[in-house]
């Protein structure tokens, strides 16, 4: 049997794995904070991505979830212009001010308070900050291909109810 699928079939029990009700809780199972009251850290910004400008970049985490394959923050910056890599999948909610994004494919659109993006893991971005931008992040980190391969095939043949947004 070949390492894929061993180690395809150890991540999907790891994933399907609950605890019961005797072992300690490892994470809470819910966490609440204004934005602005988390405390925000130096984040800078890797020289070499800086296109223009002197921009300065902060981070607070919010939460992360238990496997560490997905993360809540909030972060800001400053006026300026960078190319972005993005590792994980991102959802990004506008809090405040605004960034004009450019992506690899020349998408280009500005995200304003309220706002709502997304971007792909393994791809780039470039960020236009006038004045100041402030965001929350969801971060998912993908599963390699043939786990997520896996889901897939395990989705074709078990169709469940539709519940929800995810579902």
């Amino acid at each position: 049997m070949s390492w894929h699928v061993i180690a395809a079939a150890a991540a999907a029990i790891a994933i399907r794995y609950k605890p019961s009700g005797d072992e300690p809780a490892r994470a809470k199972p819910f966490v609440g904070a204004s934005p602005h009251a988390l405390e925000m850290q130096p984040l800078p910004i890797e020289p070499s991505w800086v296109l223009t400008g002197n921009p300065q970049a902060r981070a607070a985490a919010h939460s992360k979830g238990e496997d560490g394959l997905a993360a809540t923050g909030v972060w800001d910056c400053t006026a300026g212009s960078f190319r972005w890599y993005f590792g994980w999948d991102e959802t990004v909610v506008i809090l405040e001010g605004s960034v004009h994004i450019t992506a690899e494919d020349g998408t280009a659109r500005l995200l304003a308070a309220g706002d709502v993006g997304y971007f792909k893991a393994g791809t780039w971005a470039t960020w236009q900050v006038d004045d100041y931008v402030k965001k929350v992040a969801f971060l998912r980190k993908p599963y390699p291909k043939p786990i997520a391969m896996l889901y897939q095939l395990r989705a074709a043949f078990r169709p469940r109810p539709k519940v929800g947004l995810a579902g």
